[in-house]
């Protein structure tokens, strides 16, 4: 066990090597993460497409992720403070992680000036004037309480000139330290609700090389709990994002989960797991359901195609999640015609079961020693399209 010698002694654990792919385990005061994991997106506490909670037991969810920005928008995270937290408020015992909401100020706010102190912009729903930098995200996260609080970063574009990448990246690390000033002054206060909150950092520096090694050395100087990747699956081809990931997770804490932010389709997630990525989150699984378009080993299927009207098989056969259990492409692809929320509950259901058990798969290959072999099946079968 590696311990991260914080209050609690939270400890990351690799069980298992395949080359590069790594199985481990990473102990939180919410329960024992297993790497690698895809995390179910919950933006505003909860899953798009009439997911409940209580679903996401049944399929297998081990960590959801909620945002941070949307949710001191709304409700506030004041309020949801005064609820008893997350966990509490959205009626969830396992670990949540929250994104600082850096992302969402950057990709969201339009109009946005960006000072040493944090960022000034204009909230995206009624247009009030909000400040955010480290110490207000730390803040926010704080109250919500959840079990992995992510640094506030600048996400420059992936192709902003070299000489813009260098000072984005020197405030970003600026402001780690800062956040993880204020992290551990939150952790020590009397009425904070999880004093055993962890804190991730962030490396950035778009598409080049050289900045996301140096980035990478200077942070893993501060024995964060985990490292993240950010600023990738924003434009770059799959390609260059590889190209980064072999260069960069070398520099990041072998002893320390790592976690490639936004990323993404299970061709992505199986092409990192190779280069020792350990968590994932992506809207994909989510997004596609609620458009009809779901996940099997036969490629990706669009069940609003009219070959599907008498199809009486089950999206997925096999599968054992609770829309393949119960119900047919015809039923379901009939509920997404009539604009049944059903039938889009029921693909988001499937999509994220399949996306958790892809998951399982591929720690069970890592521990059997055979993730080439592993990788090779399922990116064919992902890729067999047949929609």
């Amino acid at each position: 066990w590696k311990f991260t010698g914080k209050k609690g002694a939270f400890m990351y654990k690799i069980i298992a090597r395949d080359g590069n792919a790594k199985r481990a385990e990473f102990q939180t005061v919410h329960g024992t993460i297993q790497t690698p994991v895809f995390m179910n997106v919950g933006t505003a506490a909860a899953i798009k497409g009439a997911v409940a909670t209580t679903d996401l037991y049944d399929i297998g969810t081990q960590v959801e992720l909620s945002n941070t920005y949307h949710l001191h928008v709304r409700p506030g995270d004041q309020i949801v403070k005064k609820m008893g937290g997350l966990h509490k408020f959205m009626n969830w015992d396992r670990p949540i992680l929250t994104d600082s909401g850096g992302f969402q100020v950057f990709s969201l706010a339009g109009l946005r000036k960006i000072k040493e102190e944090g960022v000034y912009f204009n909230s995206h729903i009624d247009g009030r004037k909000i400040f955010m930098g480290p110490e207000e995200s730390m803040q926010i996260q704080s109250n919500l309480a959840s079990t992995i609080a992510m640094a506030f970063d600048e996400c420059p574009s992936s192709i902003a000139k070299r000489d813009y990448m260098e000072k984005s990246v020197d405030r970003t690390t600026r402001w780690l330290k800062r956040c993880k000033a204020e992290m551990n002054r939150l952790n020590s206060l009397p009425d904070t609700i999880n004093k055993q909150q962890m804190l991730f950092g962030i490396n950035q520096g778009g598409v080049y090389e050289d900045i996301r090694i140096r980035h990478a050395q200077e942070i893993a100087q501060l024995d964060l709990d985990g490292y993240a990747i950010g600023g990738l699956a924003v434009g770059e081809t799959h390609e260059e994002m590889y190209r980064i990931l072999d260069a960069v997770v070398p520099h990041l804490p072998e002893n320390k989960p790592t976690y490639l932010m936004g990323v993404g389709t299970p061709a992505n997630i199986l092409e990192a797991v190779d280069r020792g990525v350990d968590f994932f989150d992506c809207v994909y699984p989510s997004r596609n359901g609620r458009h009809g378009h779901v996940y099997t080993n036969h490629g990706k299927l669009n069940l609003f195609n009219a070959r599907f009207e008498l199809d009486d098989k089950p999206i997925k056969e096999g599968c054992q999640c609770p829309a393949c259990r119960s119900y047919s492409r015809a039923y379901i692809r009939h509920l997404l015609k009539a604009k049944e929320m059903l039938g889009m509950r029921l693909c988001v259901l499937h999509n994220l079961y399949f996306y958790n058990t892809m998951m399982e798969e591929i720690r069970d290959a890592i521990e059997a020693g055979r993730y080439k072999e592993y990788k090779k099946w399922k990116l064919d079968a992902v890729s067999g399209n047949n929609s």
